[in-house]
Order: C-alpha cells, then sequence, then structure tokens
C-alpha cells in the first residue's frame, strides 16, 4: 500500500483535458477520456405512480431540472446543486397511454370518468382505491386484460413516446448536456422486481415502446431488442432494483423453467451491460446479513423493502452475487450471463433527475414524502419506510465526448461506475506489466490503457503463473468529503464450481496499519449530529495504489472491482431532522459512509 498525494488530481485533469482530433459536429474527443456524471432512472407526470403521488413536471421539465434549472417540487422551487452532463427520463411503458389522455386536454380518453377521478384526486386513500380498482383488478384473474378499462388506444402511447423523444431532442446539446431516448419496461411477475431501463443509442427508435403489458419476461424483452437490432436500432437494457426481484434477479434457470445454457448466456449479455447498484429503494451491492465479513456491508440497504409484497431477505437478490455468479455460470456453460458493469440512479417519482446531495433531499415519492415528519413515519408507494429510503446514486462515465453515441458506448463497454451521490473521480484499470511507481507518473493513463484494460474488461491468461496487477485512482468529490480508502472486492469461482468473494484493503488515509485480522482500523468520525455538519480533517484527499493479488490462482476464473469509501458524513435524515427540529430518528444510521463502485475487471484463465 502506498499513500498518494499530489499526482492524482493532475493525471485524472489531463484525462480530462488532453484532446486529440475533433469528432462529428465538432465535437473534441479525448482518446484517454472525459469523466461525466449523469442520471439514467426518473420517472415524471408521464408516469402512473408519479402523477398519483402528484408530479406535474414533464419530460422536458426534468431535463431542465437536470440542466440546473429550479422547478416546482410539492410545491416549493427546488434544484440540483450542479448540473448533470447527461440523463435519461424513463418513464413506465405500461399506462403510457392513459396518461397522455390525462395530462392533454381534448385528447381522446381525456374525459372519460376514470381519468377525471384520476386527476382529480388528492387524498392517499382515495388514491390507493383508484389504483387498487382500476389497475391491479384489471390486470389480475379471470378479468385479466392487457390495459386498463379506460385505455385510450395505442395512438395515445405514440403520442406519448413522440412527447419523451421531443423533449431529449429539444435538450441533447451535442458537447455539452446529452439526453436519451429511453423507458421503463416494468415486469414484476409474482412481485419479484424485474424492471429495466431501456436506452437507446441515436435518434432512431421504434415507433412504440414494448411494455410488460405487451411481454412480461426479459427473454422476450431481449428477442424484440434483437428485432430492433436488425432494424438499425441499437438498445440496451439496464436492469434495476435486484434488491426487490424475490430472487429473480440472477436466476439459475429460465423463465421456461429450463437451466441456463450459452444461448440465454449470449443474448443477455448481448442487451444487459451494466446494472444499477442503488437507487432511492437501496443499495444493492451486498447486505451485512449474508455478508458478515464485509464490515462495510451495511451501506443503505433499507430492510423495510422486505416488508412489503411478500418479499423475504435473500441473498440472490444482491449484485456481488450476480456477478460472481455469472462466472460460475460460464464455467459449466462457457457464456457469462451476468457480465455487468454498475451505473447508479435514483427512481425519483418526482420528475427530478439525479438530486442526490444527502442535505439537498426533499423525497422522492410526491407527497407521500415531501416533509420531514411524513419522511419519518411514512411508507412511500407499497415500496419501503420513507425513512429507509436514499436519495439514489449517480452514473460516473469515463467517455471520449459527451455525446449520445460515446456516453452508450462507453455504458456498453462497461467503462462506468456508480456513485452513492458524490462526485469522486474513480479510475480502475488492469494489467500484467503495471509497476509500483505507476501512479507517480503524469502519464499513468496513457500508460494504463495501452498496458492494460480499463473497468468493465476482460484480461486473458498471459500463460504465466504471476498475478495480473490492478492500478486505482480516486479523487474526492471536489465539494464533498475526504476519502477513507480504497478496497478491491475480489470473487471468484474454484474447481467444483463454489463461488467466493473477499474485500482486501488497498490503499488509505493517515498513518493506520492494518491490525492482526489484516483490516484497516477505521479513519474516525468528525460528524457533529447535533448541527448535522462534519470536517474535513481526517481522510485524504485523493488515493492510489497499484495492487496484486497475494491470493491468485490462475487456473480460477474471478473478478475484480474497485471500492471507494468517503470519511463519515451525516445522512439525510440527520440533515432533516436538525433543519425541522425532530428528533433524531432511533432504527437508521445519524451518519454513512458514501461510497463509489467501478465496474468489474475479469479474469479468464
Amino acid at each position: 500500500m502506498r499513500r498518494y498525494r499530489s499526482p492524482v488530481t493532475s493525471t485524472l485533469a489531463v484525462a480530462v483535458l488532453l484532446g486529440a482530433g475533433t469528432a462529428q459536429a465538432g465535437v473534441e474527443q479525448n482518446p484517454l477520456k472525459n469523466l461525466y456524471f449523469g442520471a439514467t432512472h426518473v420517472h415524471t407526470a408521464y408516469s402512473l405512480d408519479a402523477f398519483l403521488g402528484g408530479t406535474r413536471l414533464t419530460p422536458s421539465d426534468a431535463y431542465r431540472f437536470a440542466k440546473g434549472e429550479a422547478v416546482a417540487v410539492n410545491g416549493q422551487p427546488h434544484r440540483i446543486r450542479r448540473p448533470l452532463d447527461f440523463a435519461a427520463v424513463t418513464d413506465h411503458a405500461e399506462y403510457l397511454g392513459e396518461m397522455y389522455a390525462a395530462l392533454n386536454p381534448g385528447t381522446q380518453g381525456h374525459d372519460n370518468p376514470q381519468i377525471q377521478q384520476l386527476i382529480s384526486m388528492t387524498d392517499f386513500e382515495e388514491r390507493r382505491n383508484w389504483f387498487v380498482e382500476y389497475v391491479i383488478k384489471a390486470s389480475r384473474g379471470a378479468e385479466k386484460r392487457p390495459h386498463t378499462p379506460f385505455f385510450p388506444g395505442q395512438n395515445a402511447v405514440v403520442n406519448a413516446w413522440e412527447v419523451v423523444i421531443d423533449a431529449a431532442a429539444q435538450h441533447y446539446i451535442p458537447g455539452e448536456f446529452t439526453t436519451f431516448n429511453a423507458y421503463e419496461w416494468t415486469s414484476a411477475p409474482g412481485g419479484g422486481n424485474l424492471h429495466r431501463n431501456i436506452f437507446f443509442r441515436g435518434d432512431k427508435v421504434p415507433d412504440a415502446p414494448l411494455s410488460a403489458t405487451d411481454v412480461q419476461f426479459e427473454e422476450e424483452l431481449w428477442a424484440w431488442l434483437r428485432t430492433q437490432e436488425e432494424r438499425g436500432i441499437r438498445a440496451l437494457a439496464v436492469p434495476h432494483n435486484s434488491n426487490a426481484s424475490k430472487g429473480n434477479m440472477f436466476p439459475q434457470q429460465d423463465h421456461y423453467g429450463k437451466p441456463l445454457d450459452a444461448a440465454y448466456a449470449t443474448l443477455r449479455d448481448r442487451f444487459e451491460r451494466a446494472i444499477e447498484m442503488m437507487q432511492v429503494k437501496g443499495n444493492s451491492e451486498v447486505t451485512r446479513q449474508f455478508w458478515e465479513a464485509d464490515e462495510f456491508s451495511g451501506f443503505e440497504n433499507a430492510p423495510s423493502i422486505a416488508e412489503f409484497s411478500g418479499r423475504v431477505p435473500l441473498k440472490q437478490n444482491y449484485v456481488r452475487y450476480g456477478v460472481v455468479q455469472g462466472m460460475a455460470v460460464e464455467q459449466e456453460v462457457g457464456a457469462n450471463p451476468f457480465r455487468l458493469g454498475f451505473v447508479g440512479g435514483t427512481d425519483s417519482h418526482n420528475g427530478i433527475m439525479g438530486d442526490t446531495d444527502e442535505d439537498n433531499f426533499v423525497g422522492a415519492h410526491g407527497a407521500e414524502d415531501a416533509t420531514p415528519e411524513r419522511r419519518q413515519s411514512a411508507v412511500v408507494g407499497g415500496w419501503l419506510t420513507a425513512r429507509d429510503q436514499s436519495p439514489g446514486s449517480l452514473t460516473g462515465v469515463w467517455a471520449p465526448s459527451n455525446t449520445r453515441e460515446d456516453i452508450w458506448d462507453a455504458i456498453h463497454a462497461r467503462e462506468v461506475y456508480a456513485t452513492s451521490g458524490p462526485r469522486m473521480a474513480v479510475r480502475f484499470f488492469g494489467g500484467w506489466d503495471y509497476t509500483p511507481d505507476m501512479t507517480a507518473d503524469a502519464g499513468v493513463i496513457a500508460q494504463a490503457y495501452a498496458g492494460g484494460v480499463p473497468m468493465g474488461g476482460e484480461l486473458a491468461s498471459n500463460g504465466k503463473q504471476r498475478a495480473p496487477r490492478f492500478l486505482v485512482l480516486a479523487n474526492k468529490d471536489a465539494l464533498g468529503a475526504n476519502l477513507d480508502r480504497i478496497q478491491v472486492v475480489k470473487g471468484w469461482v474454484d474447481s467444483e464450481g463454489n463461488t467466493h468473494d473477499k474485500v482486501f484493503d488497498v490503499a488509505w488515509s493517515g498513518q493506520r496499519q492494518p491490525g492482526p485480522d489484516g483490516k484497516v482500523p477505521p479513519v474516525g468520525n468528525t460528524v457533529d449530529v447535533g448541527t448535522a455538519t462534519y470536517r474535513n480533517t481526517i481522510g485524504s484527499a485523493e488515493l492510489a495504489a497499484v495492487w496484486e493479488d497475494p491470493e491468485f490462482d490462475p487456473e480460477q476464473r474471478a473478478l475484480y472491482y474497485a471500492r471507494v469509501l468517503e470519511i463519515p458524513t451525516p445522512r439525510w435524515t440527520t440533515y432533516d431532522a436538525v433543519r425541522a427540529g425532530l428528533p433524531l430518528l432511533e432504527d437508521v444510521a445519524v451518519t454513512i459512509q458514501e461510497r463509489a463502485w467501478s465496474s468489474p475487471i475479469w479474469y479468464q484463465p
């Protein structure tokens, strides 16, 4: 381990500032990649559940918010602290036509009595009863039908999709701010969350989105995406919120009851290149219940999510399980269905993009969590308790330029990472010939690309017994907390097909030394919960290391990803309570250690 002081800042700055050549439309390209932060999951008034909560912001309003403009949230003006670099509105495809009718007077279906009731309701209980009567009952049992009884017709779906597309086109500024044509496919068979956000690479899109009322299982979604690809329309499907999937996000069988085979794995890998690590409904990396040896596994797990819709805690719901299990499947069938990079989103139903600062959180579910009092006591959306939710997560992307094509291609290549909200800069590379002194070289990024692969890449065996080396660089958020440590999480599959994982501390602040158990002691805590403040008098502004796996076995499949932790800071519930003069909650943490997760690098024997 070595602590790295000054060159990291200059190294990452070089990666951002070096330009070489010009792309189409005059957008400058950087072969060493720039870092862009964005939001990949938000719902506006065109999503039925958001509308029921009182949201009236449109897709265009959401993009204005992402660019730094103030919008009305719960009746008050609100703005993001820093504009985003890219964003995607992901309204539900389901009931999109109904929402178009509700939001646009004079259109077919607007005068329908159920639509008029939907528009006029303000009472929580009335809204719930309406949803049960006209949505839930309409889609179950012998009365099951593909749409609600007040479905205004396919033309309304097409018109609503045009609203989404037009908003993305209006706000897209190549080189400055990127928007995506996107939506959410919201399948939940048996109440298990199999939701996917669909992102189209360019301007060419289908006439209407495919919804879960059309096809319920992901295999059918991928088949549709393949059909679109044959028409020249490229898209990615990003699974999200796996902590609520009832064990179905990383299955052992397909939805026809057959064991996973190479065809399933290859098709899934073709269209699913990343997964949402965290959102307002919690962090899906790991949980203390199943990863007790990981001392930082109890982070924003939203345990109350298991108290609704018949959910129970399952190890199979978590991302680390999934990506490691994917290698076991590969060992058996020859292809990996869960070779996933990591992205972050919010899933806000307020129509606001990437509003992840703990001290700026105003809720995420309309009137249900609109006040500090309700955020302490309410249940939101039948999902979890309001106090258990998080402000959500951001996606960091390393791309040559800020355009749809380059951002999409970076997600496809998995050169992306998730943060729990802060904008720390993280780079992670693997190679065979990296040297320990690389971190002190101003040309380290060029060396790293030339001699290895970035996050999301694959390292094939070089025929030698020596372990690969991993370069990891991290800078604090310029407006946020110092860094505590960098860890590398390893997952591997033994010769019997059993999966394992382990966490290694590889760089840390201060003069701490690992104890007899090999773990680095806590960094300390400067938080004053009475005032909801902290001091950056501990931790480091930047950390870096070249690390070699001391337990490497060249015959075993393995993956590695970096996890970067900040020093403790106040949780949003602490900021909320102090501002409102409310007591601190006793059943949630008062401080947290925000973090980032790089996409993995896979070693292939």
